[in-house]
Parts: structure tokens; sequence; C-alpha cells
């Protein structure tokens, strides 16, 4: 036996999926102009490398996803070595500032606060302070039109505050 629907009642069904305003993707404001596809260069800790990643929006926008790859060849005393990582950056409720999830190939999960100066054009991610691990703090700053500067630094267990550079390079927006 087939059952049929009167197009009416699909109709209120329907209205009831509409997106409200409350359910508009967020506004990424000050970290916006992250959002692309981007080809870097840089070199620190792990040698210099090359490699590319990308800010997208995903969830119908209320999430940016970045995915990240960077290659570093052979050197004279380690083997070429592929680092591979992805970031969730997300709202709790669209009036919260961003935060940011991280994880990657070598098994780290990295927890962000995000901090975004919409004069400079700064975004910068950074962990929590834990006496018994270290602390991250990745720094994007505009440097042009299609242009980033990156840097990663790293604050060793029990001096949350005394970061070094760990890697420095440049991003250009893809085509």
């Amino acid at each position: 036996m087939r059952y049929t629907i009167p197009l009416a009642i699909v109709c209120i069904m329907m209205a009831g999926f509409r997106a409200s305003p409350a359910d508009k993707p967020p506004a990424w404001g000050p970290i916006g102009h992250l959002v692309g596809d981007w080809n870097g260069e840089g070199g620190g800790g792990p040698g210099q490398g090359s490699g590319s990643f990308s800010f997208k929006p995903d969830l119908q926008g209320k999430i940016l996803v970045r995915k990240n790859r960077a290659e570093y060849p052979a050197a004279k005393d380690r083997a070429a070595l592929v680092h591979d990582d992805l970031m969730v950056v997300y709202r709790e409720t669209p009036e919260a500032p961003p935060r940011a999830i991280y994880f990657d190939s070598e098994g780290h999960t990295i927890r962000y606060e995000v901090q975004a100066s919409p004069d400079s054009g700064d975004v910068v991610f950074v962990s929590g302070a834990e006496p018994s691990t270290p602390r991250y703090r990745l720094t994007y700053t505009r440097a042009g039109q299609d242009r980033l500067k990156i840097k990663f630094e790293i604050a060793p267990p029990g001096n949350p505050g005394q970061f070094a550079t760990y890697i420095e390079a440049s991003a250009r927006r893809g085509k």
C-alpha cells in the first residue's frame, strides 16, 4: 500500500526547518581574512620547509576548518618529514569569542583561545597555561592584501609566559 502526504502538510512540516536569525553563521570578523587557500614557506626547529594550508567555513559557516601540510626535506641528521594537522575554529555561543581545537599527525591535541585585533589583522591562537605541559602560541600577522607572516612559539612547562620561536614562515594566498 502506498501512502501519499498532501502537499500542504509537507509545506507546513518544512516551515519548521527554515533558518531563524539565531541559526545564521557567525560573522568571523577580524579572523575572516584568513579564509582561503595559502601557500607558505619558512623554517625553524624542524628545518627549512614548505607547505600549504586552508581556512574554510564548514557546517553552514558555523565553524572554520584549517587543514595544514608542511614538508621538510631530509637533512644530514634526519629523514624527510611531513607534518599534517587539522584545526577547527568555533564559537560556543554566537556571542562568544572564537576558540579552536587542533590535532596533528604527531599525536598532539591543543585547545586554543583566539585573540584577534581588528586594527592590525593579527590573529593569535594561544593555549592555556598548565604546570606540567608546554604552552603554545600561533600568530598570523597580515603582511599585505594576500600575504601573512606566521610564527609558532612554545613556552616550556612551568614557564607559561616564556615563549620561544619554533617556526617562522610566510604565506601567500593561493590563486
